[in-house]
């Protein structure tokens, strides 16, 4: 079978996987979606109950189908699901649920051979991995975490705080996921809720006067990394109060250069209210675990009933591609976009940024450019 008449196979459907393929269905290019659970977005259905888009309805948008106005301006979890599923059926999208891939080789006339772990094998003319950034839970490798007492979860088993209403929890990690989970818990009736930092976060108000943080960082992050880190400060002592005295100080480090290194901003969402009302209580950052003791990076100890692990995730690309030579030492694609590597033309990396612009508005414009390299 030639090439040309094969179809272009994506990994992955969540959002940004499904906009690659209605992308290439625009321009006639068949496609097939392999997501190895039981329906699209997944990793949406997994997330915790309170979550929203930290960006606009309109800003957050795939390809070929507006979000709907009735969803409101910060679109909800459970609505970004419902959006996903309609998203499908409007493109007639052809999603394969319940197939994992398990490797992608590439054959000797130029295809690309996918394998699943069912043992099946699909040839395509060209593959789209869209896996997510946050792919693979990290589970921290704390000294002595065999010995704690205590419950230990990670973050991405957090779904909403009723479970843990009059106890007393740590969150360890202040990303966007440890900053709302903290909050989540304190509106849900935990009785003492601390989050451990090790570096202090940049935040940001979600909006200002109507106009949203995705807005801002649209329009800078083309210019210099110097010159976005010196707005950034400056909005920062007009709109962010020092919460030094709360135990959370103003980063040392500039915004968009820690953006670069993967550390986005924290969105605010109640953190910086409840830290002001004493209601969050930041402390030194984790070291070890002793038995029912959390020893701190300060030297003190502590002893939560409960610490919910907010420290990321990887991308677990490696038993996928990894033999192909088309990731870095840190397990990231090399080349992603509409961009390949010369050893392996025609396999594509999409939704593999933290974008000060918005994830999902930079999917959809990976997505349409893959389709249009494909389609060429």
């Amino acid at each position: 079978m030639q090439s040309g008449s094969l179809p272009v196979i994506v990994v992955g459907g969540g959002p940004a996987g499904l906009a690659v393929a209605a992308s290439l269905g625009r321009r006639g290019v068949p496609a097939v979606v392999l997501e190895r659970s039981d329906a699209v977005g997944a990793s949406w259905r997994r997330h915790y109950e309170r979550l929203h888009l930290h960006t606009t309805r309109r800003g957050s948008s795939l390809p070929g189908l507006v979000i709907p106005r009735r969803y409101g301006r910060w679109v909800a979890r459970a609505d970004v699901v419902r959006y996903l599923e309609s998203y499908t059926a409007h493109h007639r999208l052809q999603v394969r649920t319940g197939v994992e891939v398990a490797r992608i080789d590439r054959d000797v006339d130029g295809t690309w051979r996918v394998g699943t772990t069912a043992g099946e094998s699909l040839s395509a003319r060209a593959v789209v991995v869209a896996t997510g950034y946050n792919h693979t839970p990290v589970p921290p490798a704390w000294p002595g975490r065999e010995t704690f007492t205590g419950e230990l979860v990670h973050a991405s088993d957090y779904r909403h705080a009723g479970p843990y209403r009059g106890r007393d929890v740590l969150v360890v990690g202040v990303g966007n996921t440890g900053a709302e989970i903290a909050v989540d818990l304190t509106e849900g009736g935990a009785a003492r809720v601390r989050l451990a930092v090790r570096t202090p976060p940049h935040i940001v108000r979600r909006s200002n006067f109507g106009w949203p943080a995705q807005g801002t960082g649209i329009l800078v992050r083309h210019l210099p990394v110097p010159v976005v880190d010196r707005i950034a400060r400056g909005v920062a002592r007009v709109e962010v109060p020092d919460l030094s005295e709360f135990g959370l100080p103003r980063p040392t480090t500039g915004l968009y250069s820690r953006v670069l290194v993967g550390s986005v901003p924290v969105q605010d969402v109640g953190l910086i209210a409840a830290v002001q009302a004493r209601a969050v209580e930041p402390v030194a950052a984790v070291e070890s675990f002793d038995g029912a003791d959390v020893v701190l990076a300060d030297g003190s100890r502590i002893q939560p009933e409960v610490v919910i692990a907010a420290t990321g995730y990887r991308r677990g690309l490696e038993q996928l591609v990894g033999h192909l030579g088309v990731l870095d030492a840190h397990g990231m694609p090399v080349a992603r976009g509409a961009h390949t590597t010369p050893t392996a033309p025609g396999l594509y990396f999409v939704g593999y940024n933290q974008p000060i612009s918005g994830l999902l508005r930079e999917a959809r414009i990976d997505a349409e450019r893959v389709a249009r390299a494909v389609s060429r």
